[in-house]
């Protein structure tokens, strides 16, 4: 096209051929086919044709055969990346996975010696609370044996008391009624005897106060006027010497 129509002064394409002669003008031309005229020529452009056709061929050939192993190689590639990392997942997961089963062991060991140590000291404080227990109940049942023994012993010191008492209070009774009936007695015995005779024998001989004092009940008895001292040795004496014949 460009030895045909020829360049402007712009090195563009002229888009029309004009013939001065004619006047006929060009602005587009179809080859359809071009062969030379020579038929040796002729079969060696076949030749080259087709010999260029065979070399585009298998040049074409070897790059998609290239191109073939180049993908198979690419993917090949891609596959032992892609295998690489899904064996370096593989064993990050299983990494994580052995720590997860580490904790969780960590975890459950924690678990567990926590779950001993408050077992042990839940039995240590109902140990503690029963010994507590215990201890209160030793002592409630020792205040009530003390209370039982102080009861006893507060009956048995009252029931001796008022033994005592009232023995006493009968001693005391017999005695007074003792002393009551000696002194009724006396008193009967004086009024018998008479206050005259009882001076009578006061002023005559030893023989008569025997007489009068075994009439009276009297065993043994000091009179005196109130006026001399009394030798209370030498009576004590003379009370032993006469005892006998009283």
């Amino acid at each position: 096209m460009t030895h045909l129509f020829g360049l402007d002064e712009n090195k563009r394409i002229n888009k029309r051929l004009l013939f001065p002669q004619n006047n006929l003008v060009l602005t587009s031309i179809d080859i359809q086919s071009v062969e030379p005229v020579d038929q040796r020529t002729r079969d060696a452009l076949q030749k080259s044709v087709q010999l260029a056709i065979e070399i585009t061929t298998n040049s074409q050939e070897a790059q998609a055969k290239h191109m073939a192993s180049r993908t198979e190689q690419e993917a090949k590639g891609h596959l032992e990346r892609q295998k690489i990392t899904d064996e370096a997942e593989a064993e990050k997961e299983r990494r994580n996975l052995l720590q997860l089963q580490a904790l969780s062991a960590a975890v459950e060991s924690t678990g567990q010696s926590r779950a001993e140590a408050q077992s042990r000291a839940e039995a240590a404080k109902i140990e503690g609370e029963a010994a507590v227990e215990q201890a209160t109940l030793r002592a409630q049942a020792e205040k009530i044996e003390a209370d039982i023994e102080l009861f006893r012993l507060t009956q048995s010191r009252e029931l001796e008391l008022s033994y005592r008492r009232l023995t006493s209070d009968l001693e005391i009774e017999k005695a007074k009624r003792l002393a009551d009936i000696e002194t009724e007695e006396f008193k009967q015995h004086v009024t018998t005897i008479g206050p005259k005779t009882i001076q009578a024998i006061a002023t005559s001989g030893p023989d008569n106060q025997v007489k009068l004092l075994q009439a009276l009940g009297i065993k043994s008895t000091l009179i005196t006027d109130g006026r001399s001292p009394i030798n209370l040795f030498n009576t004590a004496v003379n009370l032993v010497h006469t005892s006998p014949s009283s």
